[in-house]
């Protein structure tokens, strides 16, 4: 089995195993994210993530934390087999001769260039998970919000395509998507070979147990979301945002309305939810990727 083969499979079920285990705590950041800022006197229609959770649960049942999971578990493989075969590929662009280990420093590089090539694939995923997450959140806002009611992943997509113009409407976001997912895949990628290699006490991490690569993975996944959460922000907000009557003009524009009516703290709703989904999340994930990488030699 050719190395490009084995990551794509690995790195499958990585992704199937982050993706189940994560997506309700992702459900909930992306409603939190994309809530209407309330009126003056008003309170939010979520009071925080367990408010969300109950709130969520009441109305659309246990099946609400799962919306819009459809789509991610759909293009799982084609992501992860990008996001882990580029980085098994530039590793091997870096490597100096053949089962040579990379330094930290090569795995950020790696990281940062599979973050290219992922978020191409990321944007009109996430675009179409959005939209189902936050549509209940939205709905509120009343029927000046422009709030479009969408049937299922396919309905989404079709909206855009037919009304928003075309393949382009997918990739709104895109900017935002590429300053998460560079910088973000970086630290991750980063911080876990360093754990690995502390854990390990030298550069042969080959022995680790199922302990230390969780704990690795966990971390690093939440080195992801700390480095870059602002920026998720925005994407959520510019992903969701009305097509006729924007609120935003562009990434900037979001971020500098966001920061002007909510302040600092407007740049990080949904983090608990965020940081709460990362460490489960990207433990299984990068266990799944490890033990299905070293069972096919």
């Amino acid at each position: 089995m050719s190395e490009v083969l084995k990551d794509l499979t690995a790195g499958t079920v990585g992704g199937a195993a982050q993706l189940i285990v994560g997506h309700p705590f992702d459900t909930i950041k992306v409603k939190l994210q994309s809530q209407p800022a309330p009126l003056p006197g008003q309170l939010p229609k979520y009071a925080g993530a367990m408010d969300a959770v109950k709130q969520t649960i009441a109305a659309e049942g246990p099946g609400g934390l799962y919306k819009g999971m459809g789509v991610p578990l759909a293009t799982v493989a084609a992501f992860n087999a990008v996001l882990f075969s580029v980085r098994g590929q530039m590793e091997s662009l870096l490597r100096s001769e053949p089962g040579i280990p990379l330094t930290v420093n090569q795995q950020v590089i790696c990281g940062a260039g599979a973050g290219v090539a992922v978020s191409f694939l990321a944007c009109p995923t996430e675009l179409i998970k959005c939209r189902l997450q936050a549509q209940s959140a939205l709905a509120v806002a009343g029927p000046s919000s422009g709030a479009v009611k969408y049937g299922g992943p396919m309905d989404v997509a079709k909206h855009v395509l037919r009304c928003e113009g075309g393949v382009r409407g997918l990739y709104k976001g895109l900017v935002p998507t590429l300053a998460r997912e560079v910088p973000g895949n970086a630290a991750m990628f980063g911080v876990y070979e360093a754990l690995k290699q502390y854990f390990a006490g030298g550069t042969d991490t080959s022995s680790l147990g199922r302990g230390s690569l969780i704990a690795a993975g966990g971390l690093a996944g939440a080195s992801f979301w700390a480095s870059v959460y602002p920026t998720d922000v925005v994407k959520s907000v510019m992903q969701v945002d009305d097509y006729r009557n924007p609120k935003f003009s562009g990434s900037i524009d979001a971020f500098r309305k966001i920061l002007a009516s909510e302040g600092v703290k407007g740049l990080y709703r949904g983090f608990g939810p965020a940081m709460g989904r990362s460490v489960p999340a990207n433990a299984a994930c990068f266990l799944a990727y490890e033990v299905t990488r070293s069972s096919l030699g």
